[in-house]
């Protein structure tokens, strides 16, 4: 079991890792992209962007999860292994498939990895629509 959670705490590490890492390009790559608040079909595609990002490195994430129970044969296939991974890791949590007794604690981590993870893209995103609202010019009130 120790084995377990030491292997599941790499994982969460390397999920963070690939998310700064994926975060840190999308921060510079925003940085590039400067609107005024009249170009909002400029934001709007700024934020299609950013939001399709953001899955593609929480897909990146669920297939690292994944890869792992289809190589310790705690899931049966790929797809299987990818199907649990993503109901786990964004915590939606069907119950058609469950791991192994001796592995369902790493489901748990990876639960609340993918609840850490989600919430810094929430909190990714928010920023952007900060600084959206940034460069509004002040409204006066008379």
């Amino acid at each position: 079991m120790v084995w377990k959670l030491i292997t599941a705490f790499c994982l969460m590490a390397l999920s963070v890792a690939i998310h700064a890492s994926g975060i840190t390009s999308a921060l510079h790559w925003a940085r590039r992209h400067t609107y005024s608040a009249q170009q909002a079909w400029r934001w709007t595609w700024l934020f299609i962007v950013v939001a399709a990002w953001m899955i593609v490195l929480h897909l990146c994430e669920i297939s690292v999860w994944a890869v792992l129970y289809r190589w310790n044969g705690a899931m049966a296939d790929l797809q299987s292994a990818l199907y649990f991974s993503a109901v786990t890791y964004t915590t939606t949590g069907y119950g058609d498939l469950v791991l192994p007794g001796e592995w369902r604690l790493v489901g748990g981590v990876e639960a609340l990895t993918g609840i850490l993870m989600c919430g810094w893209s929430t909190g990714f995103f928010f920023a952007i629509v900060s600084r959206m609202y940034e460069t509004q010019p002040a409204r006066t009130h008379s």
